[in-house]
């Protein structure tokens, strides 16, 4: 059988922890081991007997599977092609769609226009507008001011950047040694156990065989026990495959069907209490508006506008919204009939349109132009500050409480995160040292379960042999010999 070393626990306990120049050095030297045992157990004797060969072993049925697989390297490509033009296909279609429904909507319904906001948001990028919208000497001995203290920020942080590496690094090769250190006693551990298992095995085998390796006036024994040996090993035989009850998976399907049916009730409730709500808040605020309505008068005009604008604006959507408002403005008490009939329209008016514009001193005047701000989130900007105006003392204090605050949160950020880091590569040290000596066990039973795998065919076609009476006694024995050969130097082997 072909034994891939890679896939052995010990050795993947050793591949995790070394460096790359070990690691390459290791694998050759266990590769090279590998092959040595391999060339000279194939150089043995070619007997039957020697090789404890059957009479018949069938092949895997996975040895003539296959593998074939149909090219499809050329699907994505096709793929990514129709996508592009189908996307492309798509966005031509909205702006079809677009116009044609643009085509006789009402003025109120259309979107606003949008002005183009674009934000200065770094202090470098505000201090290049002011230099070009306003060239001047403040201007430029500000920015010049403002450039050398990045420069200054940038190498320093370049600076300290590199040092807390060069110091995690040092740590971690420390933490590496120790972990390498503490895991000498794990990997003898478990090579000294796995040692103890072969002498267990060749013990165990060899007193076995020896009942059968009587002289020659003494009878072979017939091998009536053959179970005995074989209820040492770990069974493979796989268990059968039970009819699966449906009667859990009926209930789950009527459980589901009845929380559905549950959860739309309650969803249903909600809503209807939900429409009580809104109904008494509607009925609460059309009171409050018929209370104004009632109680206007010439003087209180302008601020009736105001309050019922907004009471109006609430109801907004509601059924028969419109003919309660048109009913309220034509009871309220203003001389003017004019000025009643214009406030309706405009409120009407509002309510159909879709849209509204935005703050002109946050969004622009709506016009499509850029219009430029800058809201600097940027220590920087405080210098600039201090610079552009030099005589006002509060400048310069603030630039240097905000500078030292931003100086030390960042020294505390850094050497935080440098100690967090090295913590916790000691952590996970201490956790792989704690796994590895957990895994030891782990280890021992799956080198034995894979020893009992190689070595159970073997002694099985030992006890055929016996039973058959057909091979003599210094056949037996090259058997035996041969078998405990396997047991002490074939497959899985032992890495030192």
């Amino acid at each position: 059988m072909n034994i891939n070393p890679l896939n052995d626990a010990e050795n993947i306990r050793h591949q995790r922890n070394l460096t790359n120049s070990q690691r390459k050095t290791t694998l050759n030297t266990k590769e090279g081991v590998v092959v040595n045992n391999a060339i000279g157990a194939n150089c043995l004797a070619s007997t039957r007997n020697t090789y404890l060969i059957s009479n018949k072993t069938d092949m895997p049925e996975t040895l003539y599977a296959s593998n074939d697989k149909i090219d499809k390297k050329l699907i994505p490509l096709s793929g990514i092609a129709l996508g592009v033009m189908s996307a492309i296909a798509m966005v031509t279609g909205l702006i079809s769609r677009s116009a044609k429904a643009a085509k006789d909507l009402p003025k109120e319904k259309w979107l606003p226009a949008v002005t183009r906001n674009v934000n200065l948001s770094k202090e470098t990028h505000q201090i290049i507008y002011q230099m070009v919208q306003s060239p001047n000497t403040k201007t430029f001995l500000a920015a010049g001011g403002v450039l050398s203290l990045s420069a200054m920020a940038f190498m320093g942080k370049t600076f300290f950047d590199g040092f807390k590496e060069v110091w995690i690094k040092r740590k971690e090769a420390n933490i590496q040694k120790n972990l390498q250190e503490n895991l000498v006693e794990v990997e003898t551990q478990a090579f000294s156990g796995k040692m103890q298992i072969i002498r267990s095995m060749l013990s165990k085998y060899a007193n076995d065989f020896e009942k059968y390796l009587v002289s020659d006036d003494e009878p072979i024994l017939p091998n009536f026990g053959k179970s005995k040996f074989n209820m040492t090993f770990t069974s493979c035989e796989q268990p059968s495959n039970k009819t699966k009850n449906n009667a859990g998976n009926i209930l789950l399907g009527a459980g589901t069907v009845l929380g559905i049916i549950g959860l739309g009730y309650l969803s249903l409730r909600n809503l209807s209490r939900g429409k009580l709500h809104l109904q008494e808040n509607l009925n609460k605020i059309q009171s409050e508006i018929s209370k104004i309505v009632d109680n206007s008068t010439e003087y209180t005009k302008d601020t009736d506008k105001n309050t019922l604008e907004y009471l109006f604006s609430a109801i907004e959507g509601t059924d028969k919204s419109g003919d309660f408002i048109t009913k309220q403005i034509d009871k309220l008490k203003w001389k003017n009939p004019q000025e009643k009939s214009e406030f309706l329209s405009k409120i009407l008016t509002k309510m159909k349109t879709s849209t509204t514009q935005v703050n002109p001193n946050i969004g622009g005047d709506g016009t499509p132009r850029p219009a430029f701000n800058s809201f600097v989130d940027d220590y920087r900007a405080f210098f600039y500050n201090w610079l552009i105006d030099t005589e006002n003392p509060q400048f310069k204090q603030l630039f240097l409480g905000i500078t030292g605050v931003t100086a030390l949160s960042y020294g505390g950020k850094l050497a935080g995160d440098a100690i967090k880091e090295v913590q916790v590569k000691k952590i996970n040290a201490e956790t792989e040292l704690e796994l590895q000596k957990r895994l030891v066990s782990t280890e021992l039973r799956n080198f034995k379960s894979k020893k009992d795998s190689a070595i159970t065919p073997l002694v099985d076609e030992f006890y055929k042999q016996v039973d058959s009476g057909n091979r003599s006694k210094e056949e037996l024995k090259s058997m035996a010999e041969n078998i405990l050969f396997e047991v002490k130097n074939g497959a899985p082997y032992v890495y030192s």
